[in-house]
């Protein structure tokens, strides 16, 4: 059951990070509040594997940080690497006169 409340508690990291931070608009709605629900599981497996205990406090702490760590970092680097594609693109597509919507 703690498995399911911390692959909710990723999610809802992952929703706060995707509304909250600048790049939304460069990737899809779902992929950061997915990757923040997988890494809070897989996180906490691990964790668990190597002997901490679900009803301890720093299992949920240790999990819940990386989780946003990873979101934002994700997030953030994704965004950009994104955004500097698309400018490339559009630049070498009015560079050589071909119009940016395919016709």
């Amino acid at each position: 059951m703690e498995l399911l409340f911390i692959t909710l508690g990723g999610a809802i990291i992952g929703l706060i990070a995707r509304y909250t931070l600048p790049y939304r608009h460069s990737h899809g709605a779902v992929l950061i509040p997915a990757l923040g629900a997988g890494v809070a599981a897989a996180v906490w497996v691990i964790l668990t594997w190597v002997g901490m205990k679900w009803d301890g406090g720093w299992i949920w702490w240790i999990t819940l940080i990386v989780t946003a760590i990873v979101s934002v970092g994700v997030d953030l680097l994704l965004g950009g690497l994104r955004t500097r594609s698309d400018e490339q693109r559009l630049h070498r597509l009015t560079r050589t006169g071909v119009s940016a919507t395919g016709a």
